[in-house]
């Protein structure tokens, strides 16, 4: 089953315009009706948006979408949703694992209404049930989407430089309600050469800045900081989060952060594993927490949790998972190297989020999906109907949200 919103908009359209009588949930109170809602999963909350229109008007209510927001992020498990965009046209697909064991099993294609004017393109970021997609053939077009409603903004252009890479992060500042997209830009002037390095250097660097709702972005100036070129999937305390790369005057790696309310950066200490020097490592949010994992030898992840926001002392090494290959994993499959665009760069395994039984979810070599006890230190791969070969997975938030009041 595909998530299409233009194949069936009309037929709902009618759907909800034929059929005008009330129901047994409206005679419901409205706090108890709202305490409902905020307790569907993700999937079923969309077919009740769906019935009439009474229930789509309980469904977009702000107080709703706001309830069930808050409540997806500490009692239930979030939808994960896969990037794949190989061989050539980028598509999305989800699972919610909130959802009953039914839609469970089975990977859901999600039809992005705009695929047709972007048909490739790379995951900024999710926030409260949104999703930030940016151009990857020409770095100019940005939109923001809910793939749980269909509704997509595309978000104005920013200033280009020829020959130039984009570190980016979007996130939401709730001192001042507003969603933010922000774009690191190292470029150079030129093509000179540079003979002594084996990647291409960009001297030159400006931080812009886009707060939606406003017609156009803003310049911060420029970064001293060299940032790996990995989208910023770790929104913590109001802070977007990326590891530095070394250079000559700051050899080692930095944990940098970037806040939605001053628009500053700022570095936040690093645990005492030692993983950031090398490349086997990567950031994650566990539990509301910052967090490290890292690659290291035979086969071992471990994952560093920051208890207490920016305290070095809290940094704790939560967990230490084994070796282990997923079935998915023991077949031959050929790597696309020169199109796919989501390798993990040498990461075996990602740790994605905690599910809400404990376990812990991850990311096999952008191949398979596997959940592991740490109580029991067991393993259990997720075979899924309808995933794709290859994939980026992003913890999502589904929700029926937006940043505007939705239209009936």
């Amino acid at each position: 089953m595909d998530l299409d919103f233009e194949r069936h908009s009309k037929r709902r359209k009618t759907k909800l315009e034929d059929d005008p009588q009330t129901t047994g949930m409206e005679l419901l109170p409205r706090e108890i009706a709202q305490d409902i809602l905020s307790r569907l999963p993700i999937t079923s909350l969309v077919k009740f948006k769906c019935v009439c229109r009474a229930w789509r008007a309980m469904a977009l209510d702000p107080e709703v979408v706001n309830l069930y927001l808050s409540g997806s992020t500490q009692d239930t498990d979030p939808c994960a949703i896969l990037h794949c965009d190989f061989p050539i046209r980028n598509n999305l697909y989800f699972v919610d694992f909130a959802a009953h064991d039914e839609e469970k099993e089975k990977v859901k294609r999600i039809r992005a209404p705009f695929s047709s004017m972007m048909p490739e393109f790379e995951v900024v970021g999710s926030c409260n049930g949104l999703l930030c997609l940016s151009d990857s053939l020409f770095n100019d077009s940005l939109y923001i989407y809910n793939p749980f409603t269909g509704i997509y903004k595309e978000l104005p252009k920013s200033l280009q430089y020829p020959d130039q890479e984009v570190v980016s992060g979007f996130g939401f500042n709730p001192k001042t309600n507003e969603y933010k997209v922000i774009r690191i830009v190292y470029y150079r002037n030129g093509h000179g050469r540079y003979p002594r390095s084996r990647r291409i250097i960009y001297p030159l660097s400006q931080v812009q800045i886009l707060t939606l709702g406003c017609p156009g972005w803003r310049s911060l100036g420029k970064v001293s900081y060299r940032l790996v070129r990995r989208a910023s999937e770790t929104l913590v305390n109001g802070r977007l989060h990326w590891v530095s790369r070394p250079c000559r005057n700051k050899p080692a790696r930095r944990l940098v952060s970037f806040d939605l309310t001053d628009e500053q950066f700022r570095e936040v200490p690093k645990p005492d594993c030692g993983g950031l020097n090398r490349c086997d490592y990567h950031l994650a949010v566990l539990r509301g927490c910052l967090s490290v994992a890292v690659y290291c030898n035979y086969g071992r992840l471990e994952i560093w949790v920051m208890k207490e926001y920016n305290v070095k002392g809290s940094w704790v090494k939560e967990y230490s998972i084994g070796a282990y290959m997923p079935k998915g994993l023991k077949q031959n499959v050929v790597r696309p190297l020169k199109i796919w665009k989501n390798a993990s760069n040498g990461r075996a395994v990602r740790a994605l989020c905690v599910l809400k039984n404990g376990e812990i979810l991850l990311e096999y070599k952008n191949r398979a999906l596997v959940s592991y006890d740490p109580k029991k230190g067991k393993f259990k791969d997720i075979d899924l109907q309808g995933t794709p070969k290859w994939f980026h997975t992003v913890v999502h938030v589904g929700s029926l949200n937006w940043i505007e009041a939705p239209s009936d």
